[in-house]
């Protein structure tokens, strides 16, 4: 059989368990064993066994799960009423006004919890009732929350970052270094974004009657120490060298207990809710990426990627047509599947066709997180979606109406960092250099 036809076979049998409901891990699991069988003569149980041994102990995934448990434990603090409460007096005469909490309150949420659900979840319980109550316009606090938490995944400390970075063995610490400025730049473009149509139809947004003193704006900025300061404990130990990403998770999960105990909004009750849901998660990306190193074994065995990697660099495409056909390949794929399960399911077969075409790897995490990002706010499979649905009862179309605007900002992000990509590259090769 050719190669192609392999490859569509193999296709077809992870097609067909997704759709009949089958865990992403378990397919993963059952195409890897699939291709070993058929199309190698290696004893598919051994390596079955090997493969999860050796990839169930892994110090830089170690990172993962005190990560989403530092998420875990500031979703269910005060943080979020503090940081609106810090952030309303200096955005009350922006054009677009509290609109903006919307925007700069996930980014600083997505850099101490490195989930988009998370951060959808915590900024939105705080701002839609809100803003709502204001007299804000629905389809733009629905669109800014949606599209900003997708920040998540990229500002760092990212969940996503971590698993790409083990997947392809590339430093996580690079990866979340490289995240810094195309964070920056995405803010930019949402903050923008809301500005323009404030300035466009200057009656869509409430006139707020409240006036803040410069020196009311300072003491309420007060408020935004606690999450200044773990911002600082958690991405400047990295930054600066003093600690591994792992190390600076283990401190992360610390400085969040403390910060949540000391606002009088912690119990024990909630450690023990943070704890499980934690774990939960965790356990569920831990299989999922078992899955994904089992398929990958068994890609090896086959030789398919490397195959195809000779059959994409015969075909001579360049660098920018490889893209435009891997970007509509992931949005396609986002639109039914998780972001940390499509960075798993294709990193074995991509990365052989990006070494072809010489795309930098570390650049490549990035691009892939930004165009993954898109997958959170598409239907029928967008986390954020349905994050905000449970909050808001909305028809999950209308919300994903109002976050379409942001969807086309990603692809301008995308488009960015692909015309310039010193946006990525600069801050990595400044650290290093």
């Amino acid at each position: 059989m050719s190669d192609p036809m392999i490859a569509l076979t193999l296709l077809g049998i992870m097609l067909f368990c997704l759709a009949s409901g089958v865990w992403v891990a378990i397919s993963l699991g059952i195409v890897g064993l699939v291709a070993i069988v058929l199309f190698s003569n290696a004893p598919s149980g051994l390596i079955l066994a090997t493969t999860l041994w050796g990839h169930s102990h892994s110090w830089p995934l170690t990172a993962l799960p005190l990560f989403i448990l530092m998420g875990e434990i500031l979703l269910r603090s005060r943080l979020s009423q503090d940081m609106f409460s810090g952030l309303a007096p200096w955005l009350g005469r922006a054009p677009g006004r509290l609109l903006h909490v919307n925007v700069f309150g996930c980014a600083i949420f997505a850099a101490v919890s490195g989930s988009s659900a998370a951060t959808a979840a915590t900024i939105g319980r705080m701002s839609v009732p809100e803003l709502t109550k204001r007299g804000y316009p629905d389809s733009l606090i629905i669109g800014t929350l949606a599209g900003s938490a997708t920040l998540g995944l990229l500002i760092p400390p990212s969940i996503i970052l971590i698993v790409y970075g083990v997947a392809t063995e590339q430093s996580i610490a690079r990866l979340f270094i490289a995240g810094v400025i195309p964070g920056i730049m995405l803010i930019t473009l949402f903050a923008g974004y809301v500005a323009v149509r404030a300035w466009m139809n200057p009656g869509l947004i409430p006139r707020e009657e409240v006036q803040f003193s410069f020196r009311e704006k300072i003491a309420a900025s007060r408020n935004l120490l606690p999450v200044a300061l773990l911002i600082f404990g958690v991405i400047g130990s990295i930054y600066t060298g003093l600690a591994s990403p792992t190390d600076a998770a283990a401190l992360g999960v610390l400085l969040s207990v403390l910060l949540a105990w000391f606002s009088g909004s912690f119990s024990w009750s909630l450690m023990g809710e943070a704890l499980m849901s934690a774990t939960r998660t965790s356990c569920m990306i831990a299989l999922i990426l078992l899955g994904a190193a089992y398929l990958s074994v068994a890609m090896g065995f086959t030789g398919l990627p490397r195959n195809l990697a000779a059959w994409i660099g015969a075909m001579e495409l360049s660098q920018a047509q490889l893209l435009l056909a891997l970007t509509l390949f992931f949005i396609v794929l986002g639109c039914f599947l998780d972001g940390i399960s499509v960075v798993v399911l294709t990193t074995s077969i991509v990365m052989p066709m990006i070494d072809a075409v010489n795309i930098d790897p570390l650049w490549f995490g990035i691009y892939l997180v930004i165009v993954v990002e898109m997958s959170q706010i598409t239907p029928p499979v967008g986390f954020n979606l349905f994050v905000i649905q449970g909050m808001t009862k909305y028809d999950i179309l209308r919300i994903a109406k109002a976050a379409f605007p942001f969807f086309l900002l990603l692809l301008v992000g995308v488009l960015l960092i692909c015309v310039f990509p010193q946006i990525v590259t600069l801050l990595p090769q400044l650290m290093s250099g």
